[in-house]
């Protein structure tokens, strides 16, 4: 059947098509995206502004329309830690949901890293062995690690690139040198929970998602044009070289780098330091780089309910 997935994240929102069928591999049929930048449009106090719930409504709206054109029979629809941290953020759903006949399903930080989990676990499957998975988004950061399809550990942190630049970077550009120091202080304090979590290593660390395989194509990794069988990884070493080589550039600068867009360069060096706390923390010398994240998880729990399983 053809299935959508529809993500509303804090900086796209991502309409995904594929084929798909129990027991087979999701076929992707079409990918639309709109830069939302989601995050962005909040006050102040959190809440989503009139102006970016008229957005994300009108954004809604029309990956609907697209996925009817595309002829998807079934429509996944969620959202990740912008709607799920805004104090208007149920109110804004029921609204969203009244004007497209889109129910926004708004995961728990949790539930996200699990699912993340679950795609990664799926691609590499059994042979993995025990497997830690690591994704850095707009507005959070998810690490799972587990032996088996559920993980044992799924956590979630306010620790995305988006948010880390707004909250530490955005008032200079290039960013200050005590401002990255600040924002590394930070980001060690909140992960130090990880580094006493006492679970056996790892057999294989995975990443997910556009911070790590921005990082891993400037670390000299096959574009994404090369296909997601081509084999990706991202070493500590090169996360350490691309924060310093990052820390006296432009946003605009970023944005010549390979595999870097203009919407999401000036959010890179926050979330370099997040990869290389991360890794720090983890006790990860090198990530393999996943090509399925979130969304195929979504996809893959959604077929294994339709199965009954």
């Amino acid at each position: 059947m053809r299935l959508g997935v529809l993500d509303v994240g804090s900086n796209t929102v991502h309409l995904l098509v594929v084929d798909a069928h129990r027991g087979g591999q999701p076929s992707p049929a079409a990918s639309v995206k709109t830069d939302l930048q989601l995050a962005a449009l909040l006050s102040p106090d959190g809440t989503l502004a009139p102006s970016g719930e008229r957005r994300l409504t009108a954004a809604v709206a029309e990956a609907r329309r697209e996925a009817e054109e595309r002829g998807v029979e079934d429509l996944v629809a969620f959202a990740t830690s912008a709607i799920r941290d805004a104090p208007n953020g149920p109110a804004v759903v029921e609204r969203v949901r009244a004007a497209t006949g889109v129910d926004l399903n708004v995961l728990e930080g949790a539930d996200e890293a699990a699912l993340t989990f679950i795609a990664v676990r799926r691609w590499y499957g059994w042979s993995a062995g025990r497997l830690l998975v690591a994704d850095i988004g707009g507005g959070s950061l998810e690490v799972a690690e587990g032996d088996h399809e559920e993980p044992d550990l799924a956590v979630s942190f306010p620790l995305g690139a988006g948010r880390l630049h707004r909250e530490f970077l955005s008032g200079h550009d290039p960013a200050r040198p005590d401002d990255v120091d600040a924002l590394r202080s930070h980001v060690r304090s909140s992960l130090a929970p990880l580094a006493e979590r006492g679970t056996p290593p790892p057999d294989l660390a995975a990443a997910t998602s556009k911070t790590f395989r921005s990082l891993a194509r400037i670390a000299g990794a096959a574009p994404y044009a090369r296909g997601a069988r081509a084999r990706r990884r991202l070493a500590l070493d090169d996360v350490r070289g691309i924060v310093a080589h990052l820390l006296p550039t432009t946003a605009a600068e970023r944005a010549t780098l390979p595999g870097v867009s203009p919407a999401r360069a000036p959010q890179l060096l926050a979330g370099a330091v997040v990869a290389e706390q991360v890794m720090e923390t983890l006790g990860v010398a090198s990530f393999a780089i996943c090509p399925w994240a979130l969304r195929e998880g979504v996809i893959l729990r959604r077929l294994d309910w339709l199965a009954g399983v």
